[in-house]
């Protein structure tokens, strides 16, 4: 949190000079809203959580009336200065569903974690909103209770497609999220209006069929819920659903055709490493906790822990028809983890199977 000594009226011309600034920090959009206006999108959410389709993110339930409306978390906000990060992959991450004998790993967790990286550089930028307006400021990244993609079609980054997420004419779907709440009254940009017309690509594309209705996700379907979200076993049907995807799924994302007008993501710390793109299945198995931490550090995957992690790698060994994975599989089924093991028996079924 940021504040200078008093509130002055300098806010008429500070959005060329934020523009100009998170150019330079590598933002490939920066746009402001209102954060006092009403809006649905509280309302909606109550019914996402009412109905269950959250799982077992338990934080969506006990943080839900903060979530409501950014004034909800912070009476004083006025106003969402929104920013957006390409993070475009230099192919469709789709191609790397043939190889069943790798894991596939969704395209924002390539690289570095985003969230540290975008942190940064907000807190820059809010330095400068500081500074010259007087204001008090505040700084997110998908860590708050703040609904950051209503924010950003307000502000015009984009809008919230059939699948849920951002989706930008000049971007498509590969942003990643930051926003500075301010005291400070800037003025708004227009909002976006929706793009998305009469096309369900994002939606026939889900291997789970998350979508119960278009703009409507039951999480509790999700591949990249089940994958990071969820401790427990997973139900057989989205174990075999999942094929060889052990983190995240880019297949709603990917599908959209707004990515023909993507870019390659510029900044170096989010570009692919290359262990992270297509990584074999027999070793990403056999990771114990120190082996895990190496190889994700820096990471968002490193987030979840290796339990959680090689249980997702074993359902992909299951699924894979590869027979020279059953003595990784069977090397598992004396993991310290139960969740571990049963996923190694499930596997060493689909394997014997197969």
């Amino acid at each position: 949190m940021y504040a200078a000594p008093a509130l002055q009226d300098r806010t008429s011309d500070i959005r060329p000079v934020l523009r100009a600034r998170a150019e330079a920090l590598g933002f490939a959009a920066c746009r402001f809203a209102s954060a006092g206006e009403p809006w649905v999108e509280g309302a909606r959410l109550a019914e996402f959580v009412g109905e269950g389709r959250h799982g077992t993110m338990g934080w969506m339930e006990t943080t839900l009336e903060r979530r409501s409306h950014p004034r909800a978390m912070w009476s004083d906000a006025r106003t969402a200065i929104v920013l957006g990060m390409n993070y475009g992959p230099d192919e469709d991450p789709r191609a790397a569903l043939e190889d069943r004998s790798a894991g596939v790993i969704s395209c924002y967790a390539w690289g570095d974690d985003y969230h540290e990286l975008i942190k940064g550089r907000l807190k820059d930028l809010a330095g400068i909103v500081a500074r010259e307006t007087g204001a008090e400021v505040k700084v997110f990244v998908d860590t708050a209770p703040l609904m950051e993609k209503p924010l950003a079609q307000r502000a015009g980054l984009g809008w919230q497609g059939k699948h849920t997420n951002l989706v930008s004419r000049e971007h498509g779907s590969w942003l990643f999220l930051g926003v500075i709440l301010s005291a400070a009254e800037i003025a708004p940009d227009s909002a976006e209006a929706d793009h998305c017309g009469s096309c369900r690509a994002c939606l026939d594309a889900c291997p789970t069929a998350a979508f119960p209705a278009p703009y409507q996700l039951d999480a509790r379907r999700c591949l990249s819920y089940l994958t990071i979200e969820h401790a427990g076993p997973w139900p057989e049907e989205f174990r075999v659903a999942a094929g060889n995807r052990i983190y995240g799924c880019d297949d709603c994302l990917a599908a959209c055709p707004w990515n023909k007008f993507a870019a390659e993501a510029r900044e170096m710390r989010l570009q692919a490493r290359p262990e992270l793109k297509a990584p074999r299945l027999a070793e990403l198995a056999a990771l114990d906790d120190a082996a895990f931490r190496e190889l994700f550090r820096k990471s968002p995957v490193k987030r979840i822990g290796r339990d959680r992690f090689v249980r997702n790698v074993l359902y992909a060994v299951g699924n894979s028809g590869d027979a020279s994975l059953k003595p990784v599989a069977l090397a598992r089924a004396q993991d310290a983890d139960p969740v571990v093991r049963d996923a190694a028996l499930w596997a060493l079924q689909r394997l014997e199977a197969a």
